[in-house]
Formats: C-alpha cells, sequence, structure tokens
C-alpha cells in the first residue's frame, strides 16, 4: 500500500503558510511511510521531540483498481470511496526542511501521521467535487473546506500520480488542505466530518 498526499492545493491555504495564492506549476505530490497510517480512532501520540505538530484535515480517496498513465477522464474509475483523513505535519521541522531545500520525509511522513476516517462510497455523493468537509477539536470547528475549492481535482491528481507510480488497490490519496490549519495539544478531542457524516474521531495523548 502506498499513501500519496498532495500539498498547496487550496489557495487561502498556500496563502496562510506561503503568502501567495499562486497554483502551483504541477501538483506537489509527497508520499507518507505506510507505518504512518493511523486507523480505528487509535489515538495519536504527539511527538516530544519534534516541535509543533499541526493538524490538517484533507479529504482521502481509496484507490480500487491497478493503474498506469490514465487519463484525466477516466480516472473516476479508480477510485470507490472516500472518507475524511488528518495529515499530521511537524511544522518546525518541515520549515527547516523548506528553508534547506531538503524533502518533507520526516515532518509528513512519522509514524501515526496519516489518520484514516471510516470509508463512504463514493456513490453515496453526486460529485466528489463538491463536498463539504470540516474537523472539530474539543467540540469546536477549527477548519472547513470544500473538494470544489481544489486547485487540482481528485481526477486531475490521479492522473498526473499515474505517470510516475503505478496504483494499486488500497493505496491511498490525501488530497490537500484548506485553510485553518493548527496545533494540537496532548488531551485534544478530534472529530473528522464529512457532508453531515462524521467519519473520524479520535484522541491525543
Amino acid at each position: 500500500m502506498k499513501i500519496f498526499a498532495i500539498g498547496m492545493n487550496y489557495a487561502a491555504h498556500n496563502q496562510e503558510l506561503h503568502g501567495t495564492l499562486k497554483r502551483p506549476d504541477e501538483p506537489v505530490i509527497f508520499t507518507k511511510a505506510d507505518s504512518a497510517l493511523l486507523t480505528r480512532g487509535k489515538p495519536f501520540f504527539v511527538p516530544d521531540d519534534m516541535g509543533r505538530i499541526d493538524y490538517e484535515a484533507e479529504v482521502v480517496v481509496r484507490i480500487c483498481r491497478l493503474g498506469k498513465n490514465i487519463p484525466t477522464r477516466f480516472a473516476h474509475r479508480y477510485y470507490d470511496a472516500v472518507t475524511v483523513g488528518i495529515d499530521f505535519t511537524a511544522r518546525d521541522l518541515q520549515r527547516r526542511a523548506s528553508e534547506a531545500g531538503q524533502p518533507w520525509t520526516i515532518c509528513k511522513g512519522f509514524d501515526g501521521s496519516a489518520a484514516i476516517g471510516e470509508w463512504v462510497e463514493k456513490e453515496k455523493f453526486i460529485d466528489i467535487q463538491r463536498l463539504q468537509f470540516h474537523l472539530d477539536i474539543n467540540g469546536r470547528t477549527v477548519q472547513e473546506g470544500r473538494t470544489s475549492d481544489m486547485l487540482y481535482t481528485v481526477d486531475e491528481i490521479i492522473s498526473y500520480i499515474s505517470r510516475f507510480f503505478t496504483l494499486k488497490t488500497g493505496d491511498l490519496l490525501y488530497t490537500g488542505t484548506p485553510v485553518g490549519v493548527g496545533p494540537v495539544n496532548i488531551g485534544d478531542h478530534l472529530e473528522g466530518w464529512l457532508e453531515e457524516r462524521k467519519v473520524l474521531e479520535l484522541n491525543c495523548r
């Protein structure tokens, strides 16, 4: 199983972190190790030696068939379910890596950094590019997003990734985070919502 993730896919978030609304010339792709996956509501243990850890709520899609060099117009055939996930990010490490021109492997791919919610079959929704989602911490909404605001659509991202990687059943795609990221702390209770469905719930320890 491979975990793909997209950076800088919402303009307001790009401005929030980088001071620009610019659409990247190509999708910004990074990967996470399979040991990053955090499932079934297991707690997220906040590392005590990595500085500030931020939440980044995202829509996640599940790849359902083998594919390579997939045209955008056929990409919808290659995923079957959607949920909300959290891309936990070691923000201090990310800033230092970016300033030094180094990869994001550690700050994005550490153990437990890819929380994932319960899957919902995509047929339950009229249009994947018209979903609303939000993240609550301790009962307060801290982040809201709409997939219609993506700079690159799900189908465009799948097509792009498949140029370089063979997609396989069970691979996951984190599609980017909207504006509103912030730090998590020990004792926080996180809930992720997809439309009116609560699909993700976990505690920080």
